[in-house]
């Protein structure tokens, strides 16, 4: 299952016990859904939850069943239907419409007036319409609705309830949607899907560990490349000073240096300053490196 499977079916769980709220909810799911005219209801869905949810919503919402519904063991987008006109009088008579003349879908504020209701309608406009992506790839929750007024109503709604969605058009459909991770967490708190929304915590957390741990990573490689190119040039200062004055003419402290530095090429500082006898600090060995460095460069310039 997808991640937005996983989120209509925890929003699914939702009871249905007060009448009103099935009604908001209802009413989300027509306004988002694939056909909502005076001519016939039509509602795709390829989620099991929702489609078992829908029948009982439809009943609680307008004490009325589809006039088709899909096979039991159907797979992919189910579609219900109704077309009886008793029914579709029924439900639009509920929503405040006004079934004998042409419909104008635009959200009827009173449906929608109390909290509970709104959430309820959000609810089922993300069951109808809506999708999130795996927030371990991205993040974008949208709801998709073919009424331009309703997705600009739906905006205004949800500025309301403290959220600032953005909005977009695909072709024929009016997106209202969300990018910032914190907002989509709260919008899916807000319907009733914390579980969901602990999971882009999750992955949100995964991806900031797996961030720094790249960044510890190229970090040590870059700290390994710099050890590897002051090696190689202390190397060939020591191999400078062993073909002019040898390397028998350096001060004990020196030679040793030296010595350890041909013997561990890729040992850093911190290695090597422990490696001498006595051990010294890793600002001492770097001393002694640096006055190698220097005494090559001079028995560069003999040379020359």
């Amino acid at each position: 299952m997808s991640f937005s499977s996983d989120v209509k079916a925890e929003l699914c769980r939702a009871g249905l016990t007060r009448r009103c709220c099935a009604l908001a909810e209802a009413y989300g799911v027509l306004l988002y859904a694939n056909t909502f005219s005076l001519g016939q209801i039509r509602i795709l869905t390829e989620s099991d939850a929702f489609a078992a949810r829908l029948p009982k919503l439809f009943r609680r919402a307008f004490n009325v069943d589809f006039d088709v519904l899909p096979p039991e063991d159907g797979a992919g987008k189910r579609s219900f239907l109704i077309t009886d006109p008793d029914k579709l009088r029924a439900i639009f008579t509920a929503f405040g419409y006004d079934p004998d003349r042409a419909v104008s879908h635009h959200i009827n504020l009173a449906v929608v007036e109390q909290e509970c209701d709104r959430v309820s309608f959000l609810r089922g406009a993300f069951l109808a319409g809506g999708s999130v992506t795996d927030p371990r790839r991205s993040y974008h929750l949208e709801l998709a609705t073919g009424h331009e007024s309703v997705c600009r109503e739906s905006h205004a709604l949800l500025l309301e309830m403290g959220f600032e969605p953005r909005d977009a058009v695909r072709g024929r459909t009016w997106i209202t949607y969300f990018k910032r991770s914190g907002v989509i967490e709260d919008f899916l708190v807000t319907l009733g899907a914390s579980v969901s929304a602990m999971g882009i915590m999750e992955a949100k957390a995964e991806k900031h560990m797996a961030n720094a741990m790249n960044r510890l990573t190229n970090c040590d490689m870059a700290n390994a490349d710099k050890i590897t190119d002051a090696a190689a040039e202390q190397l060939a200062a020591i191999r400078a000073i062993e073909a002019g004055p040898g390397l028998d003419a350096l001060p004990p402290a020196l030679q040793e240096t030296a010595l350890l530095r041909i013997a561990n090429p890729s040992c850093s500082l911190s290695d090597l300053a422990q490696l001498a006898y006595p051990t010294v600090t890793k600002s001492c060995m770097n001393h002694r490196l640096r006055k190698l460095l220097e005494l090559a460069r001079a028995v560069n310039e003999e040379k020359i």
